[in-house]
């Protein structure tokens, strides 16, 4: 599975490209359009999660916990993890399951859970899927014939007119309507019986669960129990309910998507057939009757992030959460209101804070110490500004981002590396992933984590704040401009002094062994090898090819970091 594909703006074409882009673009949008008259029936959530076993178990931990607060977390520290807990909500479920994400790649692992899904639809579950549909090109087109089983729906939110054959010309399609294709979902939410829910910053597909053969993506999700739970139920019922989000029966048939598939020889997986046929009939699936591709199955070598190799096994299907360590604390969420995403979104945003916005509060609260991971790190002059603030208080600020050879959109790195002087010349401490020549990663740290498996390139994906060893904060955002302005993103807050030493302690091995710490030296940058690594420090951008370092130079006086 190729890495994911950035945003639009986070593209980098030459500009002879764009040209030609932009005069096809301007004539495929004229010959398409979204439909104006759309059946969206309203519904809601579970009323009543104690209708369920999971409601009814999650209600008798709070009990035996003996806590006041009214909501239970788990963090989720490893490929494996993120994978086996989404399994096993979808196993558990008994009245509904709602998944809302930016991206769904058709591909091994999706394959999987899709079978989980048809399977829960098959005893009486309702199953909501929400989906952005920046990624629906392609052969991802094929997740949407979930749409069309019974009792799973499908929607996608803020969709593109035009056809799906290809990713490339969907957005030339969509350049005219350059502010519809840069406002994304980049919401992250799987909620089982509005009980039990896991968020982060993980998508869901082969990348993000540690399978992936050239790429895996370093991440971190958290369960969450409770009183939380109902409050991600109500933001994912906006959303749902929203004029933006589109049933896919409103915008293509069964027929057409079947049209799409990809040949025999060219899909390594597909999503779910239409018409519930199983994948493992007959060996025959949606990739046209050839044998499904089974998963991984080959056992592999895992490098951690502290350099350690484990072996890893092929990824189960389900986990027993009832095992994992829950801790019981006060909590808030941190969501945009859809409205982020509308044409009108630029007065919306004069009258409301978004998520980031609300992060940035809760960063000016620190008194000692803050952590920061976040994978694209453009602060944007007005975050600059409270940076120095934070650090006029003596605050110590570290950093985890992605070097230029990890970042999977480097044109994002651009705007990062304009500020990376003036951010150290403040105080903050920077430290930037390595991407791994040999191996891959198999979490912030090896304890517990079979993680990423058979790729030789890891990418950090995460994205956390650490406040004063007390305050966690984990969700889809990064600290950037799109997140701030035009994507919508949402975040836990929760107050707890032992899951925020737990994220710091699974964090501070990728600082020491698994990052550049990136210094100044006679006003010039120098980028300190990892401790106990054969790695050299270096004065240039670390693995980085020389392409990538000639598009740092070339667009980086150039591009507004709201593009990046």
């Amino acid at each position: 599975m190729p890495p994911r594909t950035p945003p639009p703006t986070r593209l980098f074409v030459a500009p002879w490209r764009w040209l030609a882009a932009l005069v096809l673009g301007a004539w495929l949008t004229g010959c398409a359009s979204l439909p104006s008259e759309v059946d969206r029936p309203v519904s809601s959530a579970l009323a009543d999660p104690t209708e369920t076993r999971i409601g009814r178990a999650v209600q008798a931990r709070a009990l035996q916990a003996e806590t006041h607060n009214d909501s239970g977390f788990a963090l989720v520290n490893s490929a494996e993890l993120a994978f086996t807990s989404r399994m096993a909500l979808i196993n558990a479920a008994q009245k509904t399951l709602d998944i809302q994400y930016y991206a769904i790649h058709a591909d091994e692992t999706t394959l999987r859970m899709f079978d989980a899904l048809r399977a829960a639809a098959a005893r009486g579950v309702r199953i909501r899927i929400l989906l952005d549909d920046f990624n629906t090109a392609g052969k991802n087109a094929q997740v949407l014939k979930l749409a069309f089983e019974r009792n799973i729906e499908l929607r996608l939110f803020n969709p593109l007119p035009g056809g799906r054959g290809s990713l490339f010309f969907r957005i030339l399609g969509a350049l005219k309507d350059m502010d519809r294709l840069q406002r994304r979902m980049h919401n992250k939410i799987f909620v089982a019986d509005n009980a039990v829910a896991i968020t982060g910053g993980r998508n869901l597909g082969e990348t993000y669960f540690g399978q992936g053969e050239s790429t895996n993506f370093i991440d971190a999700d958290v369960l969450a129990a409770g009183r939380i739970v109902r409050e991600l139920s109500r933001s994912f019922d906006l959303y749902w309910n929203n004029p933006l989000a589109y049933p896919v029966q409103s915008l293509m048939t069964a027929a057409q998507l079947e049209a799409m598939k990809p040949p025999p020889a060219a899909a390594a997986a597909v999503a779910a057939p239409v018409n519930g046929e199983t994948s493992a009939a007959a060996g025959a699936n949606a990739t046209g009757g050839a044998p499904a591709k089974p998963a991984k199955s080959a056992v592999r070598k895992v490098t951690a992030l502290d350099g350690s190799v484990s072996v890893a096994e092929p990824l189960p299907d389900s986990t027993n959460l009832a095992l994992l360590e829950w801790t019981w604390a006060p909590s808030t969420l941190l969501v945009d209101k859809a409205s982020k995403i509308a044409a009108d979104a630029d007065d919306v945003q004069a009258s409301q804070d978004t998520t980031v916005d609300g992060l940035l509060q809760l960063m000016a609260e620190a008194k000692s110490d803050l952590l920061i991971v976040s994978p694209y790190f453009v602060p944007g002059r007005r975050m600059m500004d409270q940076l120095a603030a934070i650090r006029q208080k003596g605050v110590r600020i570290r950093v985890l981002t992605n070097s230029l050879a990890s970042n999977d959109a480097p044109a994002a790195h651009v705007g990062y590396a304009r500020y990376r002087k003036e951010l150290l010349g403040l105080g903050i401490e920077l430290y930037e992933m390595r991407a791994e020549q040999e191996g891959t990663l198999s979490g912030f740290s090896s304890l517990g984590s079979t993680g990423s498996a058979g790729g030789s390139r890891a990418s950090l994906h995460a994205k956390i704040v650490v406040l004063d060893d007390s305050l966690l904060v984990i969700g889809s955002m990064n600290l950037d401009l799109r997140s701030q302005l035009q994507n919508s993103e949402v975040a836990l807050v929760i107050r707890s002094r032992k899951l925020s030493a737990d994220t710091t302690r699974l964090i501070e091995p990728a600082l020491a062994r698994g990052a550049y710490k990136v210094e100044l030296q006679d006003g010039q940058l120098v980028w300190r090898a990892p401790e106990g690594s054969e790695l050299k420090d270096s004065r240039t951008e670390p693995d980085a090819s020389l392409g990538l370092k000639l598009m740092l130079t070339l667009i980086g006086p150039l591009a507004p970091d709201e593009m990046l």
